[in-house]
């Protein structure tokens, strides 16, 4: 055989053989769909952390990290699936770092995930139902339920002494769960709910759904729905018909795209987001910013997180094999252990190499229950002057 050809044989089969030796981590998030302004920021955090631990050097004696992208859809359960399933089956990978909605979340780890024995960390499923699925352990989550999230709501409404309000709500799990969690909350806490009706996302038109609303007699619509469709037209057709001019978001509706479709008459809305104000979330910050990662937005700091730990997860596992990956997880995210900040990843990759143990505290003080998900704490957000200010830390 020619000395050149045959170098490039060798060449290839050595190429190859490091490639199948290297870690591959799904990242499936909504790149199309309701929260498309959302995942690109989510996807680049989370891979951030890949990044980190792959160039430490230090990952698994040496060990490369890939990340594999695929499109959740956000709403398309049968399409959400089917891509875990390549990722799973043609793309080998260890692990996943989603998904992002909470009824693809769901059916990906009811059908694909828990079935192949693959862990997912999802950033941003806050759906209550997902705490008591059969996930076998398997199932973890760094954004907090939404069972949490309705009673701050109700909590922030209450203090401002608002006590009558109407809700639309996306037509789906998330948006279905966090309704009624307020609902409840809210009438505990002696409010009233003037009215509550679904919607539906990819209309042209949410005239109809808007008057029947308006019809209520409240003065605040809370829109507990997807900023890049339904609850963006449905705030839309609000302004054009006067129906309402007071608003009130959940973490679904925060981003800059929203307010940038909507104008100043969003000024004065107020919302919720997890996240706080920790010395992590400062860390998280200033090493996303000094490596090129814009991690001031929603769910990043929850995407950075989730990828941490799956890679932290291995590393105390001393594999890459899924069910060992999946063994870690509790132990690398709860103390006891040497406290693990952002940009910290090397660290900790080190002392469990060592045999040690670690408690990954990471951008949002990572502390996972026994169903594996944060309590977590959530930010009170105005907008101010076209932007999202937080105003208090819940």
């Amino acid at each position: 055989m020619n000395k050149v050809i045959l170098a490039a044989v060798v060449s290839t089969v050595m190429s190859t053989a490091a490639a199948a030796d290297d870690m591959k981590v799904g990242v499936i998030l909504g790149f199309t769909g309701p929260i498309e302004s959302l995942t690109p920021g989510m996807a680049d955090s989370a891979e951030l952390a890949l990044k980190e631990a792959s160039d430490s050097g230090k990952f698994l004696g040496g060990k490369k990290v890939m990340p594999v992208r695929a499109d959740s859809t956000c709403v398309d359960s049968a399409a959400a699936s089917a891509a875990a399933e390549r990722l799973i089956t043609s793309d080998g990978v260890a692990a996943i770092m989603g998904a992002d909605c909470s009824g693809v979340t769901t059916a990906i780890a009811n059908n694909v995930a828990v079935p192949n024995g693959v862990v997912m960390v999802s950033p941003s499923a806050t759906s209550p139902a997902l705490s008591t699925i059969e996930d076998k352990g398997y199932f973890f989550r760094t954004a907090p339920s939404d069972a949490r999230q309705g009673q701050v709501i109700s909590d922030i409404l209450t203090a401002k002494g608002i006590k009558n309000v109407a809700v639309t709500y996306t037509n789906n799990d998330y948006g279905k769960g966090l309704a009624d969690s307020f609902s409840e909350a809210f009438k505990a806490a002696g409010g009233s709910i003037a009215m509550v009706a679904a919607h539906e996302d990819g209309k042209a038109d949410y005239s109809a759904e808007v008057g029947a609303l308006g019809a209520s007699g409240a003065e605040h619509l809370a829109v507990f729905g997807y900023l890049d469709q339904g609850g963006k037209g449905i705030i839309q057709a609000s302004i054009d018909s006067d129906a309402f001019s007071n608003f009130i978001l959940c973490d679904g509706m925060i981003g800059d795209s929203l307010i940038e479709a909507i104008g100043e008459d969003l000024n004065g809305a107020i919302g919720t987001l997890p996240g706080g104000a920790s010395e992590g979330a400062a860390k998280f910050l200033e090493y996303a910013k000094a490596n090129g990662v814009d991690g001031d937005g929603p769910f990043r700091p929850e995407s950075y997180d989730a990828g941490a730990l799956i890679l932290l997860a291995a590393q105390a596992a001393g594999s890459m094999d899924r069910a060992a990956v999946q063994s870690k997880i509790m132990m690398v995210a709860n103390a006891p252990g040497e406290q693990i900040m952002p940009g910290e990843l090397a660290k900790g990759l080190e002392i469990l190499a060592g045999g040690g143990d670690i408690d990954y505290v990471g951008a949002t003080n990572v502390e996972l229950n026994e169903v594996g998900e944060v309590l977590g704490s959530y930010k009170e957000l105005m907008v101010k002057d076209g932007k999202f200010e937080t105003m208090k830390i819940h």
